[in-house]
């Protein structure tokens, strides 16, 4: 007879719940003046018809920087100068988080259009809160707002 350690059974091991997927976005806080541009989300998305800050998931190799560029370029057909990192929150949705990163983006060539969104606008930090926004975005909207209002008295100017 062999002595062989017991092995453990299945339900003497404790379980954790499993971890939840998270997914890592990054969005511009593009300004003109008082204003940040917004779009509207297409129907057959998620989140269709929300107005949301331009951006989007951050893709394997990339770095935060590279991938808004990126989606800048894809949603609004434009070649940005990404800033300073402004604010990061995270927030679930069901089964899936996400680490949403916030950017100034104060420089850009080109003009902005719609490429991905149904509609764009700018819009004051005021008038942000009357809009149909993302709960990742209004759940954080003090910080928001105010992170947009301190880029308002910021003495650099905006791009056109």
């Amino acid at each position: 007879m062999t002595n062989r350690p017991a092995t453990p059974q299945t339900n003497d091991i404790p379980t954790r719940p499993p971890r939840p997927t998270w997914i890592p976005v990054v969005t511009a806080l593009l300004r003109r003046g008082d204003r940040v541009l917004l779009g509207q989300r297409p129907p057959g998305h998620s989140l269709a018809g929300q107005w949301e800050f331009p951006g989007g998931k951050i893709e394997k190799g990339e770095s935060p920087e590279t991938a808004l560029a990126r989606e800048l370029r894809e949603e609004l057909g434009i070649e940005a100068e990404i800033g300073e990192l402004r604010l990061a929150a995270s927030h679930t949705y069901g089964e899936t988080s996400i680490l949403i990163l916030f950017y100034d983006v104060r420089f850009w060539r080109g003009e902005v259009k719609t490429q991905h969104h149904t509609e764009l606008r700018w819009t004051t930090p005021e008038e942000l809160s009357a809009l149909k926004i993302p709960d990742a975005n209004r759940r954080i909207l003090p910080r928001l707002m105010e992170v947009m209002q301190h880029a308002h008295r910021d003495p650099h100017p905006s791009s056109p």
